[in-house]
């Protein structure tokens, strides 16, 4: 059967799982979740997905959630080599997407802005904290990729979970006006991930839904 993926175009998450189901040649329908709407509070997509995000995936019988959970389960059902065999260099990997996934993109999200700008009486814009904590998350990693095991993507020369969480990243930081050139390690790598077929489509100009 094939599979099903719950998302919304500019979503991060979603951004990840699609690259992976991409790179792993997965074929997938994809099912709009409208974030702006708020669409993921509905009650369908809480059936689904309790915590009220996406994407959530259904594939093999299972309904997973959790973009990187997800992608692990496709890399080691699938055998996609997007975690290095050896555990010193998979907490490497890890600890790359990590520092994406769990320290930035989620203080990042649509719902925390909005949220920052209320409380804040609009002196903290939701633009101002999102350059602000993107652009420290990118400062960290481009430290951390300053390391011999950096090769032509985040970890040698072949597609990992990290470069799978920093495509996504990327694309926001750019569309809150970064200027991704001053990080030149990211940069380069970035240069080399946005020319494989899959990172390609995965991209939400390909993503976004038509109009009726």
């Amino acid at each position: 059967m094939t599979a099903v993926l719950y998302d919304y175009w500019r979503s991060s998450a979603s951004y990840r799982v699609r690259i992976a189901l991409h790179h792993l040649a997965i074929p997938f329908t994809s099912v709009a979740v409208d974030l702006v709407r708020g669409e993921q509070k509905g009650a369908e997509n809480l059936a689904r997905n309790p915590q009220g995000l996406v994407p959530t995936l259904e594939i093999d019988g299972h309904r997973l959630t959790q973009s990187v959970a997800i992608v692990e389960y496709l890399d080691e059902t699938r055998q996609g080599g997007l975690l290095p065999a050896a555990p010193a260099e998979r907490a490497r990997v890890r600890a790359l997407a990590f520092a994406i996934a769990m320290e930035t993109a989620p203080v990042c999200n649509l719902s925390v802005r909005n949220q920052v700008a209320e409380i804040s009486g609009g002196k903290v814009s939701a633009d101002d904290w999102q350059r602000h904590h993107i652009g420290r998350g990118l400062a960290a990693l481009e430290a951390m990729l300053d390391h011999p095991a950096t090769g032509r993507f985040c970890h040698g020369d072949r597609l990992s979970l990290a470069d799978i969480c920093l495509v996504p990243q990327a694309y926001n930081a750019e569309r809150a006006g970064l200027d991704l050139a001053s990080h030149p390690r990211i940069h380069r790598i970035l240069l080399d991930l946005r020319a494989l077929p899959a990172v390609e489509a995965a991209h939400p100009d390909h993503s976004q839904p038509k109009d009726p």
